[in-house]
């Protein structure tokens, strides 16, 4: 897209680890910008919710893979309520709990899996871009497997320390000692576990790195709002 006005059917990706604001973020961001909003991290939770509702063992690759070839998915993109439902079962608090969060990376790490979610993904993507309403899509490979060709791309990262404090304050309310080692391994074993079959800490060819380690949101927002006026245009 060249430099100009932002146009409404724009597309921006944001891609990073565990704890380093992606989902708040880029609603905000959706937001600000008019844009719809997919949060790709709640589809592989849903797809989690989904096997393990299913009774089936997340360590069977193969059934794994054909459960979610056929998940019953539909993801919500109005950034000031988006939602997740299975089956027509509104799992957006579910898909939240600890349980899923110390399975997500089994499925996350199927490459089937992905592939699926991927494809999914893409054609939310597109269906943005061809109606004209644009979309800020977050999750871990975004800027480089399902949207190389973003408008605007974006590494979100943030220091250890700071990533793992956010998410001790997301799950627990306090980012005290004891909150932030009760998320340590949940943040970090899943940053391992994930970075196998993606990478996610090094920003690509053509990715603008925003560290919100000192910032809070309003102020990352802000950031990656100037990648994208900078990048796209401005605001309309």
């Amino acid at each position: 897209m060249e430099t100009g006005e932002l146009s409404k059917a724009v597309v921006v990706a944001i891609d990073g680890p565990s704890g380093s604001g992606k989902s708040s973020v880029a609603r905000g961001v959706a937001r600000a910008l008019g844009l719809a909003y997919l949060d790709t991290g709640a589809m592989y939770r849903a797809a989690t919710w989904w096997c393990l509702h299913q009774d089936v063992p997340l360590t069977e690759v193969d059934e794994v893979a054909a459960q979610v070839e056929a998940l019953p998915l539909v993801m919500g993109t109005d950034p000031a309520h988006p939602t997740v439902r299975v089956d027509g079962t509104d799992v957006g608090e579910a898909i939240r709990t600890t349980e899923i969060s110390a399975a997500v990376s089994a499925v996350a790490t199927n490459l089937a899996v992905r592939a699926e979610l991927g494809r999914r993904q893409r054609a939310e993507i597109e269906t943005a871009r061809q109606t004209g309403s644009g979309i800020v899509a977050e999750g871990r490979d975004i800027t480089t497997v399902v949207a190389p060709d973003a408008d605007v791309r974006v590494l979100l990262t943030a220091s250890e320390e700071a990533r793992l404090a956010r998410r001790a304050r997301e799950v627990h309310g306090t980012d005290d000692a004891a909150a932030v080692e009760a998320t340590r391994d949940q943040v970090l074993r899943r940053d391992a576990d994930d970075s196998t079959v993606v990478e996610f800490h090094v920003a690509a060819d053509g990715v603008v790195t925003v560290d919100s380690s000192d910032l809070d949101l309003e102020q990352t927002v802000q950031a990656v709002l100037d990648v994208v006026e900078s990048v796209v245009g401005p605001r309309p």
